[in-house]
């Protein structure tokens, strides 16, 4: 779960420190104070796109950092050890972005992709957003929403992976069979850059070879000269302690302490002797050759240039060196690369066939499941009268899809005897609401993700039903982590913890401050909530009432 979350210089906050703890956390504050900031900062630890406009004025830079307590997050372990990234139980996410653009990334320390910090993420904390309602129009969203419930991801992987097997060998194959000119060409240009790889014949381990030993020659003048003067050194410290060894071997100094001098002196001795040696054979083993210096630089840079030219790091040639010659081979091969490639893609077919038909099942189960446990909250939300769908619809077409067999779509209807429909044609903005957090709060409720962050999802939503939200929010909490970013008092009672988001300004600057709060805080807050501007009795009273009754 989310332990804590540091966040500096960020938008209108220059310093923020938050611990957090598990059950129900609702954030709360006056319309304007940010209290959708915190959740942003956490984003980009997650892996959003950064923006420079988000710094706050005058600041160089900022720094988020989201701590995760992994300790039952098997899942997040096995991820950050397959990347040697495993620390222990405490998982530190970071993010530095400065006013020149640039953004950094990092992982327990190690500096990491966005693309990796998303993938973590997804294994620690799901965010659904008060805009999650118009992603949830989109047929991608869905279809991905129910593969999270149904939580077969690794099949889910393996059909996208055998599709996408079967697409790049069909691309080979409608190469090897098409116009002889394009093959002809491809052929050309491939045997052009192989033997041009050839001739540049880069060992395995020759780039960092090379790069160490050009580091050496370059530096071989100040190298000699600093081991000269460590060697004069060392003969000097060696001398110095002999002779104060001779002088402490007197008669006259036989104390403890003289002793154990005379032990140390010697030692010293000893080992500086050792150290002269090593530095002579450190002298031996370093020369100055411009010639050997400007031959390995010359090597390097031809090197360089075949990288750049292939657009390639320089350690990556030996790969691409040996992935072209591949590919020139098979073209080469013509005929019988045709007969293996057609028997590769029937295989890939078959296997396809099996995962995919495999995926529909799971699919289908999954999509009763999670319409029953919708409509079942649809109920508790005044929309009795809502009848809820997840077709499983044929994909056209004879080749492998990467998304299986079928698009997922939601389907609604709102009124008795209605056809059901896709959600935009039929939900009207606070319906679209509502359905939206019972998908959400139903399919979160499979507990694949250990923290839950709710922004605003209760947006056109009051009365008796936000008490149903906030009562649903908090029954959640008992099988994950929940926070929630509220405006509603009825569902910010329900939370068992409460953080309160405030701004002050000045003519100098915006600044926003969270801070948890308990009893009589908590109890007023609830009060503003409910009662506006001006907080009577009468709201106090029945904040304390909403209160007791959590």
């Amino acid at each position: 779960m989310l332990s804590q979350i540091s966040i500096s210089n960020y938008t209108i906050v220059s310093s923020l420190d938050m611990e957090f703890a598990g059950g129900m956390t609702v954030i709360t504050g006056e319309t304007g104070a940010g209290k959708s900031i915190m959740l942003d900062a956490l984003g980009l630890c997650l892996g959003d796109r950064a923006d420079t406009k988000a710094l706050r004025p005058g600041a160089e830079r900022a720094d988020i950092t989201a701590g995760f307590d992994i300790s039952n997050i098997p899942a997040a372990q096995h991820w950050l050890r397959e990347r040697d990234l495993f620390t222990g139980e405490e998982c530190l996410l970071r993010r530095v972005i400065t006013a020149e653009g640039r953004s950094r990334a990092y992982i327990n320390g190690s500096a990491s992709t966005l693309q990796d910090c998303a993938e973590l993420g997804a294994l620690l904390v799901d965010i659904h957003s008060q805009h999650a309602h118009q992603s949830l129009l989109r047929r991608s969203t869905q279809r991905a929403l129910l593969d999270a419930y149904a939580g077969h991801a690794e099949l889910t992987a393996q059909v996208e992976q055998t599709a996408s097997d079967w697409l790049r060998k069909g691309r080979e194959l409608e190469l090897l069979t098409g116009a002889n000119d394009e093959r002809s060409a491809r052929v050309q240009l491939l045997r052009y850059q192989v033997e041009e790889l050839d001739t540049l014949a880069l060992g395995p381990d020759e780039l960092a070879t090379l790069e160490g030993e050009v580091k050496l020659l370059a530096n071989a003048e100040s190298i000699l000269t600093g081991a000269h003067q460590a060697l004069e050194l060392s003969e000097a410290g060696e001398t110095s302690a002999r002779q104060a060894l001779r002088l402490l071997r007197d008669e006259t100094h036989a104390t403890t302490a003289a002793g154990d001098a005379r032990e140390l002196l010697e030692s010293a001795a000893i080992q500086l002797e050792e150290a002269r040696s090593s530095i002579a054979r450190h002298l031996d083993s370093v020369e100055v050759d411009p010639a050997r210096l400007a031959e390995v630089q010359g090597r390097l840079e031809s090197i360089y240039d075949v990288a750049r030219k292939h657009k390639v790091m320089p350690e990556r040639l030996p790969e691409l060196h040996a992935g072209l010659g591949e590919e020139l081979q098979n073209l080469e091969a013509g005929g019988a690369r045709i007969e293996s490639l057609q028997a590769e893609m029937r295989e890939l077919a078959a296997a396809y066939d099996t995962l995919a038909t495999r995926l529909t099942r799971q699919r289908g189960a999954a999509a009763k499941k999670l319409t029953k446990a919708t409509t079942a909250i649809l109920n508790t939300l005044a929309m009795e009268n809502c009848r809820l769908e997840i077709a499983l619809n044929p994909v056209r077409g004879d080749a492998p899809h990467p998304h299986g067999n079928e698009d997922v779509e939601i389907l609604i209807s709102t009124n008795p005897g209605a056809a059901p429909q896709g959600l935009g044609k039929i939900a009207s903005g606070g319906e679209l609401s509502r359905i939206s957090l019972a998908i959400q709060v139903a399919a979160a409720s499979a507990g694949t993700v250990p923290s839950m962050v709710f922004d605003e999802v209760d947006v056109g939503i009051g009365g008796a039903v936000a008490e149903v939200v906030g009562r649903l929010l908090r029954e959640l909490s008992g099988k994950a982590q929940v926070l929630c970013v509220t405006h509603l008092p009825q569902v910010a009672a329900q939370g068992h913890q409460h953080l309160k988001v405030s701004k002050t300004s000045s003519r100098e600057a915006v600044e926003t401050r969270l801070a948890r709060i308990e009893a009589d805080d908590k109890v007023e807050e609830i009060a503003r909530m409910l009662g506006g501007v001006k907080i009577t009795q009468q709201t106090l009273a029945h904040a304390r009432e909403m209160l007791e009754s959590e």
